[in-house]
């Protein structure tokens, strides 16, 4: 059963671009009032050195029906995010949803080993990607476990299941993102007893803004970048794990998902929501059954 999100108050945090930005618009879209925070504004960038902004996002939220909210935080840093908690406590009342999606590595030391690598950099990942995570949640879920029915999206990269099978060619980046899978599961155990329900979730080949810009496309012909990787074929937009989201969100049974490590191919099968294209891509079992098979690029039955 889906309900409306009107009245619901969800912080996405992380929300400047990417799966962030497309889970803040389906938010919006089912009318929540979101909180997207980030650490790119109109007057300030991060050192993605990205153009997208948390104004164009809550802009986006607004324009989709929801109420967006741009507060910039730097998640590394405590006062800032207890801030930002006390702001939405103060002015809301209430946390119903929160999305953990914070990242913004900007380069990974792709096939090099721990010891090959930079230390310094590999450490500021992490960083990054896991204690990010983990200051929102210790802010952050005292306001959510207030009201029962709380949600907890923990965003990464890789099912649990892929990512304890397969090496993500780099020992801070598999660390990471394995990290991420292993916070939901913590997390789940700590809200059950509040009637919360905490979750990973990991989008597929995500057609990102500065995806697009690497492979010098656009999301209308973004077909055109098969031509140079052609398991691009495979890849999603924003939007589709923007909608993964929020159907979890209108699911009045999504208790059942507690614990759990899920992708947006996954939940498309049991929620029936789509891509963009009406289409909808298992990224995850296609990487597995086509791609790291060592197959010829072939998204029939996979999308």
């Amino acid at each position: 059963m889906r309900t409306s999100l009107k009245g619901k108050v969800a912080l996405v945090a992380g929300g400047t671009r990417g799966a962030g930005r497309g889970i803040a618009v389906e938010l919006g879209a089912a009318g929540a009032t979101v909180y997207v925070t980030g650490r790119t504004n109109n007057s300030q960038r991060s050192e993605m050195n990205r153009p997208e902004t948390i104004e164009e996002t809550a802009t986006l939220v607004e324009k989709a029906g929801g109420h967006g909210i741009a507060v910039q935080v730097d998640h590394l840093v405590s006062e800032e995010v207890r801030a930002l908690i006390s702001r939405i406590d103060q002015e809301q009342g209430a946390l119903h949803i929160l999305i953990n999606d914070i990242w913004g590595a900007t380069q990974i030391e792709w096939n090099k080993s721990v010891w090959e690598s930079s230390l310094e950099y590999g450490l500021h990942t992490l960083h990054l990607a896991v204690d990010t995570h983990a200051i929102t949640s210790h802010f952050a879920l005292p306001l959510l476990i207030k009201n029962p029915g709380g949600l907890v999206v923990e965003m990464t990269d890789g099912t649990d299941e892929y990512n304890a099978n397969h090496y993500r060619v780099s020992f801070f980046y598999d660390l990471a993102k394995a990290a991420v899978n292993r916070m939901a599961f913590a997390l789940a155990h700590e809200l059950q007893p509040y009637k919360s329900t905490a979750l990973s979730l990991t989008p597929g080949w995500l057609r990102s803004e500065a995806m697009l810009d690497a492979y010098r496309v656009t999301e209308s012909n973004w077909q055109d970048a098969t031509k140079i990787s052609p398991h691009f074929a495979i890849s999603e937009s924003p939007i589709f794990v923007g909608r993964a989201v929020a159907a979890l969100a209108q699911d009045s049974n999504r208790s059942r998902w507690n614990g759990k490590s899920v992708s947006t191919g996954e939940l498309a099968k049991i929620y029936g929501f789509t891509d963009l294209d009406g289409s909808r891509p298992d990224c995850w079992r296609y990487m597995i059954e086509v791609q790291d098979a060592g197959k010829p690029a072939n998204v029939t039955g996979y999308r």
